[in-house]
């Protein structure tokens, strides 16, 4: 863990398990996302997604590297809405368009997981000065090919 302090990418217990969870996140996310939909294998990785969401975005409250509350818990706060938003419909299955729901809402989480990464590449690897270019470029072409990707997926499932 000192070596890892050192370095300047880990700085505590917290960010090692908000670290690690996300990792997770990342990967069980992609499993999902390239998988068939409804079966044994996406609930029970789905499932595990949203355990390492929670645990990533709870751990996000506890990181204060700029200060203060700052852009970065908004943006965990929208990810758990986009995770309450998708599980809600999913759970309930009450209104007639609950898949949708679940689907949009879900993919989106993935994907703005996957904006999340790039944000903290930018912090880790690359000056201030260039920062913002970097992640609002990466953070553009991940959420364009995200969003076709998504698109392309519901048309084919025939919610959009």
């Amino acid at each position: 863990m000192e070596y890892l302090k050192d370095l300047h990418i880990i700085n505590s217990s917290i960010g090692l398990v908000h670290t690690i969870s996300a990792i997770l996140a990342m990967l069980t996310g992609a499993i999902v996302i390239l998988n068939t939909k409804g079966t044994g294998l996406h609930k029970k990785i789905g499932y595990a997604y949203v355990v390492f969401m929670l645990i990533l975005n709870i751990t996000a409250f506890a990181i204060y590297n700029f200060g203060s509350f700052n852009l970065f818990h908004g943006f965990a706060i929208l990810s758990l809405a986009s995770i309450i938003a998708g599980m809600l419909p999913a759970i309930r299955r009450t209104d007639a368009n609950w898949l949708e729901k679940h689907f949009t809402y879900m993919s989106w989480s993935v994907v703005g997981l996957y904006c999340a990464f790039w944000a903290e590449v930018g912090v880790r690897f690359f000056d201030m000065r260039y920062f913002w270019w970097v992640v609002m470029l990466a953070t553009m072409l991940t959420s364009a090919i995200g969003g076709y990707l998504i698109f392309k997926q519901g048309k084919k499932l025939k919610y959009y």
